[in-house]
């Protein structure tokens, strides 16, 4: 029997965007332009390269301007009220529009230049070993990252948290632990540090560059990046 493969997509798009400051007081930091496009676009169009069944966004902050940009794209909208539910409390809250995990996650907020990481997720992907598959970039290949890594990868591709590695905001990963974290907003390192206790949170190194689009500065290194050739 084959091992089951993600046929369902996340996209983080429920945050205040508080380190873009003014550019967000009136627009979702998702719908911020790079390179001429909405920020979630680039995101997106990775996404429905790898046809899954499902796309479904979390929506909090701003969410009108987002639904009507998303929902003609056939992405389904998980609206997270009065509050905002954290990575964990939404992706949970979201179960029921998609089916069977695992999961793609996605963080909307960064720009990706290489090969697709759903893509490479999907090759490093073992479920029989792996309860989550995060696809790292070593810092030296990140671009608008502002402190130190996240983690460092063991030989056999365990991750354990400080090191070079930065989270690049694309996952795979299994849900069933959702349901007994107690708290209704949280945060996916809750998992994390679960499945890391049990030794089965990877990595996998991706291979060309990535920039983080959180703050303002990001947004002229994104489109630098876009535009020219890097090595």
């Amino acid at each position: 029997m084959s091992a089951p493969q993600p046929q369902n997509v996340m996209l983080f798009a429920a945050g205040f965007g508080t380190r873009m400051k003014a550019l967000t007081k009136t627009c979702p930091k998702p719908m911020i332009p790079v390179a001429g496009r909405p920020l979630i676009d680039h995101t997106l169009d990775l996404a429905l390269a790898m046809t899954p069944q499902n796309i479904v966004a979390n929506l909090h902050y701003l969410p009108e301007v987002l639904a009507a940009h998303l929902a003609p794209k056939s992405v389904k909208l998980s609206h997270e009220s009065p509050r905002v539910l954290d990575t964990g409390g939404g992706l949970r809250h979201a179960l029921p529009l998609m089916g069977a995990d695992p999961v793609f996650t996605a963080n909307t907020d960064v720009i990706w230049k290489g090969a697709n990481p759903f893509q490479v997720a999907l090759d490093a992907w073992d479920p029989a070993r792996m309860d989550a598959l995060l696809v790292c970039i070593p810092s030296a290949r990140c671009h608008g990252r502002k402190g130190p890594g996240d983690f460092s990868r063991d030989p056999q591709g365990r991750l354990h948290r400080g090191g070079d590695l930065v989270y690049g905001g694309v996952q795979i990963l299994k849900t069933d632990d959702l349901a007994m974290i107690e708290e209704e907003v949280f945060s996916l390192n809750l998992l994390w540090n679960q499945m890391a206790q049990n030794e089965r949170l990877f990595a996998v190194e991706y291979p060309g560059h990535w920039c983080d689009v959180g703050h303002p500065e990001g947004i002229a290194l994104a489109e630098d990046l876009i535009a020219n050739d890097v090595v």
